[in-house]
């Protein structure tokens, strides 16, 4: 079956009910976890209009603050798979496309599983908003396990 499992969060509370499937999974087939986090550089988040001036934040100010990001997502992830007594690394990456960076990992890192979150958008909202799960799907030369996070409803 699957020996090593890549799990990408995003810092998100939907990311990180994935991400506990995830270790969950894994440690019922007993297999090792590689936590990713995936930051776009930091010409990628200024566009092309000189917003960055706006800012006010530098390079290497931007790339401080993701790493600490980073750290903190992965900090929660390595702390499950601890809990859950399963042999666990991370890595924190860069790249223009989320959805690239995740498999261009599962690649580097000898992983022979993408167990990844779904939203479950549909129709406008995920033709406005995309689906780094749909490219994921689309590129990964792997196999990919996609669980669908469960929203939970405001109460009322």
């Amino acid at each position: 079956m699957f020996k090593k499992i890549l799990i990408p969060t995003d810092g998100s509370p939907l990311s990180a009910q994935a991400a506990n499937a995830g270790i969950c999974f894994a440690r019922s087939i007993q297999a090792q976890v590689v936590a990713l986090h995936v930051t776009q550089p930091f010409a990628a988040t200024i566009g092309f209009d000189g917003m960055a001036a706006a800012y006010a934040i530098t390079d290497e100010d931007y790339d401080k603050a993701s790493a600490q990001q980073a750290e903190k997502y992965l900090k929660h992830v390595m702390a499950r798979a601890d809990t859950a007594g399963i042999k666990a690394e991370s890595r924190a990456v860069s790249n223009f496309n989320v959805a690239d960076g995740i498999v261009q990992a599962a690649s580097e890192n000898g992983c022979d599983l993408i167990f990844i979150g779904s939203h479950g958008r549909s129709g406008l909202s995920r033709l406005l908003l995309g689906s780094v799960t749909a490219k994921v799907l689309s590129l990964a030369t792997c196999a990919v396990l996609v669980y669908r996070v469960k929203e939970e409803k405001p109460k009322k």
